[in-house]
């Protein structure tokens, strides 16, 4: 598995998103679950419209089987209801065209949303490696940007130490390349 960093500039997110918004909905909302809640592409794929009618999102982590709570900001909230407007409680948010053996509905595999998100960044050219993780590395970028605060991005990332946060924000690596950089100045 390849590092990924995190979509640091707000233009770059911008044209992400106008692409998947231009180009697939279903895309588009997968991108903002990511980027707006901080969970893992495990977790967002297999979300039905009857876990996201409410105020927050309530899971039990893939990985972790910890029970996540996490509220659904105004941005997220406004794309899903019209999202999911016409969808039945028990549809996946992010249904593949594929079906299971017995002919049902089944979510988008990490492997799809991975090439989801590599064809966007080809399109628009980003120049950065990005996967499924950049989605989540993203959130927590923005959170720390904004609030300077590591400890409740630790909480919500279930991290034990602040420095493997901030590394795994990108913002150790940020801080590395300024001093690399500032040192022949």
């Amino acid at each position: 598995m390849r590092y990924v960093e995190p979509i640091r500039e707000t233009d770059w997110l911008e044209e992400f998103l106008n692409y998947f918004k231009k180009n697939n909905m279903r895309d588009y909302v997968m991108f903002m679950v990511g980027i707006h809640t901080g969970l893992r592409i495990s977790d967002i794929l297999p979300l039905k419209k009857r876990d996201v009618l409410g105020t927050h999102i309530m899971i039990f982590e893939k990985k972790t089987g910890n029970q996540k709570r996490i509220i659904i900001p105004r941005p997220l909230r406004k794309v899903l209801d019209e999202y999911i407007r016409n969808l039945r409680n028990t549809d996946y948010l992010f249904a593949s065209q594929k079906k299971t053996d017995t002919g049902k509905q089944k979510p988008i595999d990490r492997t799809r949303a991975y090439r989801i998100l590599q064809e966007a960044a080809e399109e628009i050219g980003y120049p950065e490696p990005i996967g499924t993780h950049s989605m989540r590395k993203t959130f927590g970028y923005t959170f720390y940007s904004k609030y300077k605060e590591v400890a409740s991005l630790m909480k919500i990332f279930n991290h034990s130490k602040e420095t493997t946060t901030l590394f795994y924000i990108g913002v150790g690596q940020d801080t590395l390349d300024e001093k690399i950089a500032g040192l022949y100045k």
